[in-house]
């Protein structure tokens, strides 16, 4: 028996639904990323209610919320995934309820499922330096790359941090950056000397002929001038850590967990690490202290006699 799959079925969102999506981005200032994942929720919700439950969103009794999270464990679909998309269902529904569009809200008693905690997996120290050590510092565009990774890891910042950077908010007189987050959210965080020399070198030796002297306001340009993408920086640090010899599966956040871990580990709390990653909450960013301690553990057992 075939399983239909709504999530296929392209779709017209209903009005409210694109409404909540402009408030989002218009009144919470969430980012074009985020905008697009609540939107891929609200299709496939939009799609089981029409071709399964054949209910509307204001129709839907909270049991048919439990239905629908029945619906997608049954198409194999992650946990984090769902956990992801029933709170969207809630932020959804609170924000009509709250402008009266729905007498109930159906999601309320409704309970997210529990996650394991992921501990994001943490290259060492010395493979952060073949890493660092890997672009041709020869050539305009391994020195960009440099600059790069030498400011990721300085700095904590997110892939999507470095490649929407204004050219004007980095005070490398100052040795500071100033970031827009997640949610429009800014602060200001500090740069390190090495990684103001590449910057620097960058900027006066490789920035110019990239793009042949015309006015860009990222930071940061791709090898035609232009300013550089998630996925095209992304791609520079896989093949980097490739030829650095780093064969583990990297994430987008590598260099990020690795600034957060390494300071860790060299003694810094997590109220600073707090802020310098720009976490809105603390348990965000204990999971960090879980990855110092297991790496803790790692090296007892690895050097101890008794390990």
């Amino acid at each position: 028996m075939t399983k239909s799959n709504p999530e296929k079925i392209e779709i017209q969102l209903e009005p409210k639904m694109t409404e909540f999506l402009s408030y989002l981005q218009l009144s919470e200032g969430l980012s074009n990323n985020t905008i697009s994942a609540y939107q891929r929720d609200l299709k496939l919700y939009q799609a089981w209610l029409n071709n399964i439950a054949k209910q509307t969103i204001t129709t839907i009794p909270p049991e048919g919320i439990e239905s629908f999270m029945l619906y997608l464990q049954s198409e194999g679909r992650k946990e984090k995934s769902n956990a992801r998309l029933l709170s969207t269902l809630k932020r959804f529904y609170q924000w009509g309820a709250n402008n009266e569009y729905f007498d109930v809200d159906p999601t309320v008693l409704v309970k997210a499922p529990k996650l394991p905690q992921s501990i994001p997996k943490v290259i060492t120290e010395s493979q952060v330096e073949a890493l660092l050590y890997s672009p041709d510092q020869y050539t305009p565009l391994g020195i960009r790359d440099r600059a790069i990774l030498e400011l990721m890891y300085a700095s904590g910042l997110r892939v999507s941090e470095v490649v929407d950077l204004p050219f004007e908010q980095i005070n490398l007189s100052a040795g500071l950056v100033q970031v827009t987050g997640k949610g429009s959210k800014e602060r200001i965080v500090p740069i390190g000397e090495v990684a103001i020399e590449w910057i620097e070198k960058y900027i006066n030796e490789a920035r110019p002929s990239l793009t042949k002297n015309k006015w860009v306001p990222s930071l940061f340009v791709s090898r035609i001038g232009r300013p550089m993408t998630r996925q095209t920086l992304w791609h520079r640090v896989k093949n980097l850590a490739f030829d650095a010899g780093i064969h583990t599966k990297l994430s987008p956040h590598t260099l990020r967990h690795a600034f957060a871990t390494h300071l860790i580990n060299h003694g810094a709390d997590l109220r600073t690490v707090q802020l310098l990653l720009g976490h809105s909450d603390l348990s965000t960013t204990q999971i960090y202290t879980h990855v110092a301690k297991e790496r803790l553990h790692q090296l007892h057992q690895q050097h101890h006699p008794r390990g």
